[in-house]
């Protein structure tokens, strides 16, 4: 199974601690060797790495830790393959454009049969059930929607309709993101935290880093992440019920 990693914040943040701690299950802590990617949005663009190689052997992977890139939504994934062939196209996070924005997907499980689900506008590069489960999804959204909708809870109550059909064909847990909203959704396993004032410290499960979030925050700062399994000792991450649905604005959740 392939784990998800992503944050939502209301100030462009750097996500480099929880991306070691992840990376790190990538090959050295945990059996996701398949590759990984990660996502950085920059108003509606996204700032993309892939790798098909093992995340804890990765120079490219290194490369990410040691490189300040703040953003408000970030989404990550490492690939434990089991549908489709270790290769650049199959590596999350999928790309795609919708209604001039750029929507980024990530998902940890299996979708029996969802490759007779029919596509029309969008296709798949590779050749996994993950993808073409985000085209499906994405096709659905834009025939039933011509554009943005003026009421953004009939789209998040149809994202939420289509996840409960491809949730029946299996597992699956997602990410989903369209530059402004970050979409979270549990099949299985998928855990978050959100940290705000008064900030304190953290240490990694996976590596030997710990960090005093206090010096690098401000008071107003919310930053919510998202995981498939908690990555830090001494706080307290909220385990999603299986099926839940949320979704994140600036490190907020709109089920709060």
């Amino acid at each position: 199974m392939c784990e998800l990693l992503g944050m939502s914040a209301n100030v462009p943040t750097d996500i480099r601690f929880s991306f070691t701690g992840l990376m790190q299950r990538g090959g050295r802590t945990g059996p996701h060797r398949d590759g990984w990617g990660i996502g950085f949005y920059e108003g509606r663009g996204c700032r993309l790495f892939h790798d098909p190689n093992a995340s804890a052997e990765s120079h490219v992977a290194r490369l990410v830790q040691s490189y300040e890139i703040k953003s408000k939504i970030i989404i990550s994934h490492i690939r434990k393959a089991n549908r489709g062939r270790v290769c650049l196209e199959n590596t999350h996070p999928f790309v795609r454009e919708l209604w001039g924005y750029s929507w980024t997907f990530v998902h940890n499980g299996q979708l029996k049969g969802v490759k007779k689900l029919p596509l029309s506008f969008y296709r798949p590069i590779g050749t996994t059930d993950s993808e073409h489960a985000f085209c499906w999804m994405l096709d659905q959204i834009r025939e039933r929607f011509g554009n943005v909708p003026r009421r953004a809870g009939a789209l998040w109550d149809f994202i939420y309709q289509l996840a409960s059909k491809l949730r029946e064909r299996g597992s699956f847990n997602f990410l989903l993101s369209d530059s402004k909203h970050l979409y979270a959704h549990c099949s299985t396993n998928l855990s978050f935290i959100t940290r705000r004032a008064p900030f304190g410290r953290a240490r990694l499960i996976d590596a030997e880093v710990v960090i005093d979030f206090e010096k690098e925050t401000t008071p107003k700062d919310i930053v919510t992440v998202i995981a498939s399994r908690p990555l830090t000792h001494d706080e307290e991450w909220i385990k999603m019920k299986r099926g839940a649905f949320d979704v994140f604005i600036d490190g907020i959740s709109m089920g709060e």
